[in-house]
């Protein structure tokens, strides 16, 4: 018989909620409010790779920066380990189990290495927020962010990048009925109201 596949975290132990939405849904804002409250240890995919990026020495950056100027998706097998990495270091530093991924993942087969290697996702929490708010949202942040991603034309990108990718992500996840939709067209504190319902049933 095939040795059955073992993943690095158990998941009775390590609780991983993937965090979705169009870019500019506010994703960052609500995963700090979680980390404030239920002590949750907060990943973002994107920053991970921004850090290794500008990581002196990093066998990877020109790499990443390539991916993220393009509006592409950097490798899968980069950001799991990134991923994993960060994980085992709260977990063995601080000994924090819970944690939020946010930006990630952003393909299904994204999703499935993950959970095959790392750990399987308790939830995905899903913030649900319209182009034309998102835009808004994103062009305002530009003006003060420094973001090289925050202008129309890399928005626009990103936009049908996350369309193409992530929205087969969210489908799939749906018909295993693990996905916890928030609406983010409201405001911040309304947003964040729903959030709380969502966590104090599923943690």
């Amino acid at each position: 018989m095939a040795p059955v596949h073992k993943t690095t975290f158990d998941p009775k132990e390590v609780t991983v909620i993937f965090v979705l939405g169009g870019p500019g849904a506010g994703k960052g804002t609500q995963c700090e409010n979680i980390t404030r409250d239920y002590g949750l240890v907060h990943l973002s995919a994107g920053d991970l790779l921004r850090e290794e990026q500008n990581r002196e020495g990093s066998t990877y950056g020109q790499l990443i920066a390539e991916y993220i100027r393009n509006g592409q998706i950097v490798p899968m097998e980069i950001t799991i380990a990134l991923l994993e990495a960060a994980m085992k270091k709260s977990i063995e530093k601080e000994n924090k189990k819970q944690f939020l991924i946010d930006g990630f993942p952003r393909k299904m087969d994204q999703a499935e290495k993950f959970e095959e290697t790392v750990v399987e996702a308790r939830f995905v929490l899903y913030f649900s927020c319209g182009e034309e708010t998102l835009l808004k949202r994103l062009l305002k942040r530009g003006e003060s962010s420094g973001r090289s991603d925050d202008n129309i034309e890399s928005i626009k990108k990103r936009f049908k990048v996350f369309e193409e990718t992530s929205f087969p992500v969210i489908e799939a996840y749906e018909k295993q009925d693990k996905v916890r939709k928030i609406n983010a067209e409201q405001d911040v504190d309304a947003v964040y109201n729903d959030v709380k319902k969502v966590l104090d049933e599923g943690l």
